[in-house]
């Protein structure tokens, strides 16, 4: 068996991984980059007019044969560890008629995502894997392991063939609402094996302890408890647990009040976890149309995504005004023109619950002091999606691997520092036999 990590042996984000032995080929994730060669964001609106195979050229897809558009071969099979852009954001740009591996919440989210975003990806052929249940491509065995992370349907895989094994951690941690599953994991870790490609997106942040959802929850509910205030909360759509520590936190007294894209990925995903959605269960959950959304999505066919939350589901503009401080609210920057229209929206709390590095995006800066100049009181409230050095360390212990590569890290030098074990620093493109 061979392996290749074509992204992210020296950078967070745009994890891509190809691994084969003589008769089969798959890829774990085809992430796009968080930054480009020169530092700053990566901007894909300077790509999407070109082909793959010019991108290939220009270094922006990683150089896999039988993969991109068109191929008359292909290879065996592609795995997503989770619905997180810079792990399957590139997909776009593969054969329609490549076979996909990934969890059934982790699809329903990445549809979600083009239904509401100008995001494209074409998956059409797949099969769903389950959480400890191995499966076969070809003669490579994977098996499946749901992971902690921010991302909902997170996994990291066991792949074996010929009596090798590698361990591809994905993204995880262990102190957001899943932490149970890092537990349970620790108990029944995959033994010795030959190569773990271990992410380390905080290594650099040295013996840091993250803070739990749990505790994320407490300080929100502090936040919540004045009165009179309107709450607003910047955080990600799709980020489950941090959704449901807000749920928690308003209690019986607020209202916790999501647009229609929030509305659906909730109710969507609620066939797989006891999540809180708008309906007659969880009542203190509205819904704020916008009509300029609406009106794009009923131009789209997709009239029913907002019809469904409708009469006693949703909240007003009027309602929110006659009593901001029942209102705890999700909000972006894209909602700016439906804010405008709310006259209570002023002198409450800005709860700002994302990595902060987003905040220098010029829309996100613009969002945000244009809520400070209205008399909000900005506050940050987060944890981090990814392990701690701890956290690293207890997964390594638990799998006692022969080798560990450094993936999804800018930082792969910290590495041997912290283990006792042997750690190989390659680049991307670099092929190692197992």
């Amino acid at each position: 068996m061979n392996f290749c990590i074509h992204r992210g042996t020296h950078e967070i984000g745009g994890s891509c991984v190809e691994i084969w032995t003589d008769t089969t080929r798959i890829v774990v994730d085809i992430g796009m980059p968080l930054v480009g060669k020169d530092g700053k964001d990566f901007n894909f609106k300077k790509y999407e007019t070109f082909s793959s195979s010019e991108l290939v050229k220009k270094g922006v897809l990683p150089d896999i044969s039988c993969f991109y558009e068109n191929s008359k071969v292909l290879i065996d099979g592609v795995l997503i560890s989770h619905a997180h852009q810079d792990h399957y954001g590139f997909s776009r740009y593969l054969d329609k008629n490549i076979h996909y591996y990934l969890g059934e919440a982790t699809l329903k989210i990445i549809e979600l995502s083009c239904d509401f975003t100008p995001q494209i990806t074409y998956i059409k052929r797949f099969t769903h894997f389950e959480h400890d249940v191995p499966f076969s491509i070809g003669d490579i065995r994977i098996t499946p392991f749901l992971t902690d992370h921010s991302a909902f349907d997170a996994y990291s895989f066991l792949i074996e063939s010929g009596g090798k094994s590698l361990f591809y951690s994905g993204d995880f941690r262990g102190h957001g609402r899943k932490a149970k599953m890092f537990e349970w994991f620790l108990d029944h870790a995959p033994q010795n094996v030959d190569y773990l490609l271990l992410e380390g997106t905080q290594i650099s942040r040295g013996v840091n302890v993250s803070k739990t959802e749990p505790e994320i929850e407490d300080e929100l509910r502090e936040i919540f408890s004045e009165p009179g205030k309107i709450n607003l909360v910047y955080t990600s759509g799709q980020n489950i647990d941090r959704l449901v520590s807000l749920y928690k936190a308003c209690g019986k007294s607020k209202i916790f009040v999501v647009d229609v894209y929030v509305a659906t990925v909730l109710k969507s995903l609620s066939k797989f976890a006891a999540i809180p959605y708008p309906s007659k269960r969880w009542q203190n959950v509205k819904v704020l149309h916008s009509y300029s959304k609406n009106t794009k999505l009923e131009k789209e066919g997709k009239s029913k995504t907002f019809r469904q939350f409708g009469r006693t589901l949703k909240i007003t503009s009027q309602e929110i005004n006659e009593n901001p401080g029942k209102i705890v609210m999700i909000v972006r920057y894209s909602m700016r023109k439906d804010l405008e229209k709310i006259d209570g929206i002023k002198n409450g709390n800005l709860i700002y619950s994302l990595w902060e590095g987003y905040l220098k995006k010029p829309d996100t800066k613009r969002f945000v002091d244009w809520l400070k100049s209205r008399g909000f009181k900005y506050r940050y409230i987060h944890t981090s999606g990814h392990a701690d050095l701890n956290t690293l360390k207890q997964l390594v212990n638990a799998i006692n691997p022969k080798n560990i590569i450094p993936i999804h890290t800018d930082a792969p030098e910290q590495y041997k520092n912290h283990f006792c074990y042997p750690v190989r620093e390659i680049d991307d493109g670099e092929v190692i036999s197992l």
